[in-house]
């Protein structure tokens, strides 16, 4: 992965290339992918017939009822999967003109994030799916298999490169929305910087509760800047700060607030990690400072640990 030939390209001017050089240096070697077996459904129980493998023996069930039954499952031959991506103005902060794979914003890298996924699901011959919201959902496509689905779903997300959102923030709706349109049971990964001025904590919380019906796994990239938007890592000189969605101003002393607004952030993202715990959503946390590379083959390599 640090040797990958891309590094030095100024722009991100070709996202397949990229994500398949990235799933390339990350699945070398290995003999199964990060989300493979995740679709075996437990379905129904039968009465087990003498002669047949003693594997699938509910015990618990013979433990209360003396009978054997065999655990029924549903194979499934293919995973769904869904793309969840918050492309409001909010997620094009900071701009950077010329990004690169080292050089990110919050946007970048949930475009590349998610083509590398989409590769990776490729070579599963996987269904994918991919919703992108701001104040509403301005994209939507259920998950399918072929090429040509595929082909539509790199074109949107290199479209995200390209244009800077100026959209305010409707988390809280659009994932309620997206939450009623998958049915089946899928592996929906969510990036957003859970950021919005139009709901409470609340309201966003259960908005992410509801992705987990049907039995869905959720996985939350929470994209942020570090430095800026955590840290407040601004040069403590008399600036005016401007709010990307509402446009709302304040002129202040950087120094002035950085305590007061680096302890609400920090206990925002700490009740934001509780609640994804307790909702069984698995919380990734993204500084794009941290780089690529280390966040999402390190995110992939753990995932494996636990299959």
């Amino acid at each position: 992965m640090d040797n990958l030939s891309v590094k030095h390209i100024s722009e991100l001017n070709n996202l397949e290339l990229l994500a398949n050089q990235v799933v390339e240096g990350f699945i070398t070697g290995m003999h199964k992918s990060p989300f493979h077996g995740f679709s075996v459904e437990f379905a129904e129980h039968r009465l087990y017939n003498k002669g047949e493998s003693t594997k699938d023996i509910d015990w618990k069930l013979f433990a209360k009822t003396k009978k054997l039954f065999v655990k029924k499952y549903e194979e499934e031959t293919n995973l769904r999967c869904h793309l969840i991506i918050d492309n409001s103005a909010s997620m094009n902060y900071p701009i950077i003109k010329n990004p690169t794979i080292e050089n990110l914003s919050k946007i970048n890298f949930s475009a590349l994030a998610s083509a590398a996924l989409l590769e990776i699901l490729k070579r599963q011959r996987d269904a994918v799916g991919i919703s992108i919201y701001s104040e509403e959902i301005d994209y939507y496509a259920p998950a399918k298999g072929s090429d040509r689905h595929r082909r539509m779903i790199l074109a949107r997300l290199e479209d995200l490169l390209k244009n800077n959102s100026k959209a305010t923030t409707n988390t809280y709706k659009a994932l309620h929305e997206i939450s009623e349109k998958i049915h089946k049971r899928s592996l929906i990964f969510l990036f957003t910087d859970m950021f919005q001025v139009s709901s409470n904590e609340k309201d966003l919380f259960e908005a992410l509760r509801h992705l987990k019906y049907n039995k869905h796994e959720v996985v939350l990239f929470h994209t942020y800047d570090g430095k800026l938007e955590f840290d407040f890592n601004f040069e403590n000189s008399p600036k005016k700060f401007v709010d990307v969605e509402t446009n709302e101003q304040i002129n202040l002393y950087a120094n002035s607030v950085r305590e007061i607004y680096t302890k609400e952030v920090k206990k925002y993202f700490n009740d934001l990690k509780l609640k994804c715990m307790q909702y069984k959503i698995e919380y990734v946390p993204v500084d794009i400072h941290k780089g690529f590379n280390q966040v999402l083959i390190s995110y992939l390599i753990s995932r494996k640990k636990f299959l």
